[in-house]
């Protein structure tokens, strides 16, 4: 109906009723915009409050962890040396190391042989058995045939096959031409003495037609030829070290058992008679590193909390600026349920609350941390730091405790944004009701008007023409000319 005038009233009836159905339209407007503005701020303050506990809760996890308290730190002054990890069972202490020789591995050059590009060598069929070690010597020795066939009987072949059933126990196989011919390069990655690579080949029928014996192949490892013949271009050994002037023979660069829950990684050798340190000491570092965390997350989350709650004025002529969760019941409570339990005394130890490590309440509510008490609690009281932060009984898990209830499924968090979630979603219904309400009241008076405004035209053209017909007698005629 928009658009209509009043051509029988000459009255604008659009604006008319323009007018009316805003005047109707904007308070629960308004009173909409308002509640859904409100809640969104909510929802996002909500959700920015169980972001800020998650991240508290996943420091106190981290605190909660005995092992965290026996970590061991390790050092080595030339680490570029001798590098060192240190797990929990590793004692303190201070070490002497020399390293006289790193561990190696095996690589031997077998045989050249003639292998131009147009006429590859050909071998006989048979077989390759590959060893870390002499053949056959000790008992319990690595080591995996090939089979070489029609199919693989070139170098090239038994490259391909040798990388193929060697790669489990670490062999590999390239091809390099020197002055001499063609050879098959065998390298390992398995060091320590006694596992030198050795091959035997076997003919399972006589070579024909210019094929090579695999036997050519055959090399002990033990004697580097010359010439031609099969040489040795590195050895098998084991790594040779003292500590504290004890020798220590070892398979393999990565040292682990010499020094209890210790692991050496020896990566050079030392120069002779100038030893390099390993010190090996409680992980105070890693401790203190992980309080720190933990105060910073709880400041973080009374950051929050006091951001949402606090009501900031910004001038006297102008409403102050109110948090989303002013006189929000479920942030004082965590508020108060956090609080009440830092400052729970518990145990008869030296360390029975944060106080006592220099860990201290701030005006505004946040921690903060005397670093020189710390470290003196920590020095002299080291042992007594678990029983105050892990267990069902330390501080951690107590507040974990507190908190499980907000951020759990189903928990108290979960539930208010599910409330505010509803209230977004009926509120989308009360602006569809609006509309539909809206839309039936400027129809009806939009009839209404219209119907008025029919009314007054055929009254005014009734009038008309009743004045019309009155002008037209004869007495209002002659009155007329007079």
């Amino acid at each position: 109906m928009a658009g209509v005038t009043g051509i029988g009233s000459g009255i604008d009836i659009d604006s008319i009723v323009a007018s009316m159905v805003a005047a109707e339209r904007a308070p629960k407007e308004t009173q909409l915009a308002t509640l859904e503005k409100k809640t969104t701020t909510q929802i996002t303050a909500i959700g920015a409050l169980k972001s800020a506990i998650s991240e508290f809760q996943t420091a106190l996890g981290a605190l909660n962890k005995p092992e965290l308290f026996q970590a061991r730190s390790a050092t080595s002054s030339k680490a570029e040396l001798v590098g060192v990890t240190a797990g929990t069972t590793a004692g303190a202490g201070r070490y002497q190391v020399e390293v006289k020789a790193l561990a190696t591995s095996s690589k031997v050059a077998l045989a050249a042989v003639n292998n131009p590009a147009d006429a590859p060598a050909r071998f006989a069929t048979g077989t390759l058995e590959i060893a870390l070690g002499v053949p056959g010597d000790p008992p319990g020795q690595e080591s995996f045939s090939v089979t070489i066939d029609d199919s693989n009987n070139t170098l090239a072949g038994m490259r391909d096959a040798i990388n193929t059933a060697g790669k489990d126990m670490g062999v590999s196989a390239t091809i390099v031409t020197d002055e001499f011919g063609s050879r098959l390069v065998l390298s390992s990655s398995k060091t320590g003495a006694g596992r030198d690579l050795s091959v035997t080949g076997t003919d399972s029928t006589p070579p024909q037609g210019g094929q090579l014996s695999l036997s050519t192949l055959t090399f002990d490892g033990m004697v580097s030829g010359t010439g031609a013949d099969a040489r040795i271009l590195a050895s098998a050994q084991s790594a040779e070290l003292y500590i504290d002037g004890l020798k220590i023979i070892s398979e393999s660069n990565a040292v682990t058992g010499a020094i209890e829950g210790v692991t050496l990684d020896l990566k050079a050798k030392t120069v002779a008679n100038e030893p390099l340190t390993i010190d090996i000491a409680e992980d105070k570092a890693g401790v203190k590193k992980q309080i720190q965390s933990f105060v910073d997350s709880y400041n973080k989350l009374i950051g929050v909390i006091n951001a949402q709650t606090k009501v900031t004025t910004v001038g006297d002529d102008k409403a102050p600026v109110t948090g989303a969760l002013v006189g929000d019941a479920t942030a004082r409570n965590l508020l108060n349920t956090i609080r009440n339990e830092l400052v729970n005394v518990r145990g008869d130890g030296s360390l029975r609350a944060l106080t006592d490590l220099g860990i201290t309440t701030q005006k505004d509510g946040t921690l903060a941390i005397d670093s020189t008490k710390l470290d003196k609690a920590m020095a002299s009281n080291f042992a007594d730091l678990p029983a105050l932060f892990t267990g069902d009984q330390g501080l951690a898990a107590r507040l974990d405790g507190k908190l499980k209830p907000y951020t759990e499924t189903g928990g108290i968090l979960e539930q208010r944004n599910k409330a505010m979630t509803e209230t977004i979603s009926k509120i989308d219904d009360q602006k569809e009701d609006l509309a539909r309400r809206i839309a039936s009241l400027q129809e009806r008076l939009y009839k209404q008007f219209n119907a008025m405004d029919q009314l007054v035209g055929q009254l005014t053209n009734t009038s008309n023409s009743l004045l019309a017909s009155l002008e037209n007698l004869p007495w209002a005629a002659n009155n007329s000319k007079k």
